[in-house]
């Protein structure tokens, strides 16, 4: 009996007639396309792809769609042209599955560890249904299954591509069956002396281990018998891969890794019934042998993130040895063993989790018609993610809408400031063009390229929004700089009898501008003239110009602003009408003697009498110095207080300190503390009322043991 025959009639067997013609047309199609084609052991190309359709029948128990797919998936994959008459004969469903196939193997993977995750969410993102993320799984399979026809290098590369993307994408998809398969066959060629070695032990040790398991099943089965519990005990060996990992982790030989042994207990019961069915056998194992507490899982009450449900412990025989066990219902095992209840949770891959979650769903509610899964619908894949290729083959992840220049700022800072374009799969394309899956990329550059702001309008990544506004901002810094001095210059060339602050300030009041960085950009942009600017503090010297949105007039007759020293500001908070602030170089509170500053913008600062700030802008402006008081009730509430404490020991005070602020119902807004070479050197910020309580704090802390001095600030 040929392959083809045998297969046929496997089909027969698990679906019946009713499909038996469109498989044997699919069958006929992919022979003639892949008449003169050849595996590397002379065997007929359609072999493969028959293969394939058995491990879809038999591991996977998927529909009659993904049959077809499989059977014809080298047919598309050699002459794309034929989906159209695939399309016709077969319909869309099977259309789209190789569609979704085609984009799959287009897919060059690279051996490096950093870049598989990438790969893996590229080729799900390119699968558009569940048929083709499945189908793909099992082309892979059938090939693991005949790599040793391979040459070597080609052998090296899929085993490294099976292990480290499609099994964990098995994994990810709760495939058990698959995905251990897929690690045996991929440690036989990747680590073939390790492989062999832990094979052959296990052979050595495979009747002493059967004799083992035998005596161990033997009390549960008894006991389980006389609670006439349905049950089946499936005694089993550990993996060589599992073997391996456990191994290569702990770095230990074979002979001690203790729990090689493995036994599963599969209970027959309703679904109302599991977890106390579960847990009766887990009390029955515990009965005879010890568990450890350390290697108790719980994932009935708590299934895991991918939805798998079991008990599992592992216990201790009177001889001395481990074994692992774990005890599950008949639909718990179904369910791990053949993948339906995966929902692989993948962290930061928000776009494929819906669709594997949706993918879940669809396989949990469908129908089951002779363990047949039933796919009836097409999952759209909602995707946010575009995935892409550098010149050297690297796998780049984007958001959707990511343009050439944010793969031009992804790779470095200098590539993205003097991108002038690129190519995308060799044709050129501008900085503006979107990146698509599977493009390869490169970077066209110019010396004299140079951001503009609209660049930030073609780029959605961060990285490159940020580093567009870093050079932007740069740039506007450099310009306002040239400016300034060329400001500063111009003043003094005027011969004009006026400080460069006090004219920024004059001029920023005029131009109804922030600060002088703003003033300088309207310059740089000659929204304002230099001529003009010079006019205008040549008018306010001479007490001709009233400046705007202000509510003091400062002109020539300096005197006016404060006429007489019997002029006094009271400082209260019913004052109205006049804006005032305290400095914050002296800090005053309520209870200091105090003098006030007119400004040019902020109306009157508020200084402490002895400022050293004061005192020199009172030998500039003696005009602009107010007479100031506190009024005799003051309720602004709590002025800011600084206060320096220098201990001579390193022990921590901070207790003390706080214990004092809280005694006297004072807020510590910050307390900090540096080393200095004979102590400890604290500042402390206060919220204090008034200067009576400041200096009772002043006087508390210098009676803390270890402060030798305290300081306002």
């Amino acid at each position: 009996m040929t392959i083809i025959e045998e297969f046929r009639e496997l089909f027969i067997r698990k679906y019946g007639n009713d499909y038996l013609e469109s498989v044997d047309n699919a069958i006929l199609i992919a022979s003639k396309a892949l008449e003169n084609k050849y595996r590397y052991n002379q065997e007929p190309f359609i072999y493969h792809s028959i293969g394939v359709a058995r491990i879809l029948i038999t591991d996977l128990q998927v529909g009659v769609t993904s049959i077809l797919a499989a059977i014809l998936h080298d047919v598309v994959r050699i002459d794309p042209n034929k989906l159209t008459e695939i399309e016709d004969k077969f319909g869309l469903k099977v259309k789209s599955t190789l569609m979704g196939m085609n984009n799959i193997s287009s897919v060059k993977t690279k051996n490096d560890a950093a870049q598989a995750e990438h790969f893996k969410e590229l080729i799900i993102s390119y699968s558009t249904n569940p048929r083709v993320i499945l189908l793909k799984l099992a082309d892979r399979l059938e090939v693991m299954q005949s790599l040793e026809e391979f040459p070597d290098a080609s052998r090296d590369k899929k085993a490294w591509e099976t292990l480290h993307i499609y099994s964990q994408i098995a994994h990810k998809l709760g495939l058990y069956y698959l995905k251990g398969k897929m690690e045996e066959l991929s440690l036989k060629y990747l680590e073939p002396l390790e492989y062999s070695h832990i094979e052959n032990k296990l052979k050595e040790n495979e009747q002493a281990q059967a004799d083992f398991i035998e005596r161990f099943s033997s009390p549960i089965t008894k006991k389980l018998d006389s609670l006439n519990m349905k049950y089946q005990i499936k005694g089993r060996t550990k993996s060589v891969f599992s073997i391996w990992q456990k191994m290569r982790k702990k770095k230990i030989a074979f002979e001690d890794v203790y729990d090689l042994s493995a036994i599963r207990i599969i209970i027959d019961t309703d679904l109302e019934s599991e977890k106390a069915m579960c847990w009766l056998c887990f009390s029955v194992v515990t009965d005879f042998y010890n568990p450890n507490p350390d290697r108790m899982r719980d994932w009935i009450s708590i299934p895991k993130s991918n939805g798998y449900e079991s008990l599992h412990t592992t216990v201790v025989t009177q001889e001395s040895k481990w074994v692992e066990v774990q005890i599950r219902t008949k639909r718990m095992d179904d369910l791990a063993e053949c993948g339906i209840a995966a929902h692989w949770r993948y962290k930061g891959v928000k776009d494929e989790q819906a669709w594997l979650d949706r993918l879940r769903e669809l396989i949990e509610s469908v129908k089951i018609d002779g363990n047949t899964l039933a796919f009836d619908s097409e999952i759209a894949v909602s995707n946010k993610e575009v995935f892409v290729f550098t010149p050297n083959g690297d796998l780049k992840r984007f958001p959707l809408g990511s343009t050439i220049l944010d793969f031009a700022y992804d790779i470095h800072s200098d590539l993205g400031n003097k991108c002038t374009g690129g190519k995308a799969n060799t044709v050129n394309v501008n900085i503006r063009e979107q990146l698509k899956n599977g493009d390869l990329i490169e970077i066209k550059t110019s010396k004299t390229q140079q951001p503009k702001s609209d660049w930030l309008n073609y780029v959605v990544t961060s990285k490159a929004k940020t580093r567009i506004k870093v050079f932007l901002r740069e740039q506007s810094v450099k310009q306002t700089e040239v400016i300034k001095d060329e400001l500063e210059r111009k003043i003094k060339n005027w011969k004009l009898n006026i400080q460069f602050d006090e004219a920024i300030n004059i001029l920023c009041k005029y131009y109804r501008v922030k600060n002088g960085p703003e003033l300088y950009n309207q310059l740089g942009k000659n929204e304002i003239s230099m001529l003009e600017a010079k006019d205008i503090l040549s008018k306010f010297i001479q007490g001709e110009l009233l400046l705007r949105n202000t509510e003091e007039r400062i002109v020539k007759e300096k005197k006016t602003v404060c006429a007489s020293k019997e002029d006094i500001l009271l400082i209260d908070s019913n004052i109205s009408n006049l804006k005032y602030n305290f400095a914050k170089c002296c800090n005053p509170i309520y209870g200091d003697d105090i003098k006030g500053f007119i400004t040019v913008l902020n109306g009157v600062t508020i200084h402490q009498g002895d400022c050293v700030n004061l005192a020199h802008l009172e030998s500039r402006y003696p005009y602009r110095i107010m007479e100031s008081a506190w009024a005799k009730v003051h309720n602004d509430g709590a002025f800011m207080a600084k206060i320096g404490l220098y201990t001579n020991t390193s022990t921590n005070i901070d207790d003390d300190i706080r214990g004092i602020a809280r005694d006297l119902n004072v807020v510590i807004r910050s307390l900090k503390s540096n080393i200095q070479i004979k102590g400890l050197y604290w500042q402390i910020q206060l919220e204090i009322p008034n200067k009576n309580i400041l200096s009772s704090i002043e006087y508390l802390f210098k009676n803390i043991n270890g402060v030798a001095r305290v300081v306002r600030l």
